[in-house]
C-alpha cells in the first residue's frame, strides 16, 4: 500500500511535435509510437472516465530520462478544446511550475537550449560548489530547471 514510484508528470501542451522535439533534443528518448511515427492518438469511453472529460481525445508522445527512472507525458488534446494558458507565469505561481533535470554539464545544455531559440529565466549559479543549475522557459512556457552535480553532496 503506497507510492511505490513515480508513474510520469504529464504537461498539456500546443505544439506537440515542438515540446516532443525539445525534450528529445536534451536527451530524454521517445516510447512507442503511433502509426507513422506519430504520436498515439487516446479516446474513448475508458479515457472520459479516467480524465472525468466526455468525449476526451488527445494525442500523445510518452518520454523518458536515459536511466529509465523518468516519464514525460506531453499530451494535445483535440476534443475539446484547450483551455488558454498563462505562458509567461512566473515560478511563483501557484501549481506546478518546473520540471527539474540531473545534466552532466549545465553550461552545455543551456547553449544547446539557446541554439534552440530559448532563454534563462535568470543566471546560471553555483550553490555552495555543490550544484551548478538554472532555469529555462522552453516552449509552451515550460519552466525547466537544469541541475550539475559538482561535488558530492556528503548526509549527516
Amino acid at each position: 500500500m503506497g507510492i511505490r514510484g513515480l508513474e510520469n508528470v504529464g504537461i498539456v501542451v500546443d505544439d506537440l511535435e515542438a515540446a516532443t522535439a525539445f525534450f528529445v533534443g536534451l536527451g530524454l528518448e521517445r516510447l512507442g509510437e503511433g502509426p507513422g511515427g506519430s504520436a498515439a492518438i487516446v479516446e474513448g469511453a475508458w479515457v472520459d472516465r479516467v480524465v472525468g472529460i466526455d468525449g476526451a481525445r488527445s494525442e500523445i508522445a510518452m518520454l523518458q530520462t536515459p536511466d529509465g527512472h523518468g516519464r514525460l507525458e506531453l499530451m494535445r488534446f483535440l476534443a475539446p478544446e484547450m483551455r488558454d494558458p498563462d505562458r509567461d507565469a512566473p515560478p511563483n505561481t501557484h501549481g506546478i511550475r518546473r520540471l527539474a533535470f540531473t545534466v552532466d554539464d549545465v553550461r552545455a545544455t543551456v547553449a544547446t537550449v539557446r541554439e534552440a531559440g530559448h532563454e534563462l529565466l535568470g543566471e546560471v549559479v553555483d550553490h555552495e560548489s555543490l550544484y551548478r543549475m538554472c532555469y529555462v522557459r522552453g516552449p509552451e512556457g515550460i519552466i525547466v530547471m537544469f541541475v550539475e552535480e559538482l561535488a558530492p553532496a556528503t548526509g549527516a
